[in-house]
């Protein structure tokens, strides 16, 4: 598993039905290296600190290959890495076989797996479409927030290296649809 694009976004203010929506979803690649903070990505906006950024959400990462999945439903979409929020796309990633706890080196730094990804309206308005809400909630393509044990720099191609994993721990697809299950 490696890094494929890291992205940044800026604030963007939307008209959503409206709505003024304050967003930071609005990620895009960015071509230099990324500074991974204790509680944030630098130079990355965060509009909500209620629910992004923070110790346990420091860093959002979603796997390359769960694009092709949505790109089927959505293909009219000008499609680029950062679709999703991510501040980091990976080549594979598989919430299947992600475990609670899982600490990686990468770069710079060193990263531990916290939980998946709770999927809000702002990515409808991002896929200008509110039915991909649910549809990301009914997948286990949830992609996953990491804490920064080490902080430090990380760019395209960095490899994340396995320091630990307890296989014991849930998967992040196990949390992600038990919270599926208490929302329905």
């Amino acid at each position: 598993m490696y890094i494929e694009s890291t992205n940044l976004g800026e604030k963007r203010e939307i008209n959503w039905k409206g709505k003024i929506v304050t967003t930071g979803i609005f990620k895009f690649p960015v071509n230099e290296p990324l500074f991974l903070d204790v509680e944030e990505v630098k130079n990355d906006v965060i509009c909500n600190r209620e629910h992004h950024g923070g110790v346990d959400q420091a860093v959002y990462a979603y796997s390359i290959k769960h694009y092709d999945y949505f790109k089927q439903l959505y293909p009219d979409l000008d499609w680029e890495f950062g679709m999703f929020g991510e501040n980091l796309t990976l080549s594979t990633l598989e919430e299947t076989e992600v475990h609670v706890g899982d600490t990686y080196k990468v770069g710079e730094t060193i990263l531990e797996v916290t939980k998946p990804r709770q999927p809000c309206m702002k990515l409808g308005v991002r896929f200008n479409d509110m039915k991909v809400v649910k549809q990301f909630w009914n997948s286990t393509k949830s992609g996953v927030y990491f804490k920064v044990l080490q902080a430090g720099n990380v760019k395209k191609g960095d490899q994340f290296e396995l320091l630990s994993s307890d296989k014991t721990q849930p998967t992040i697809a196990d949390i992600y649809t038990k919270k599926r299950k208490e929302k329905s």
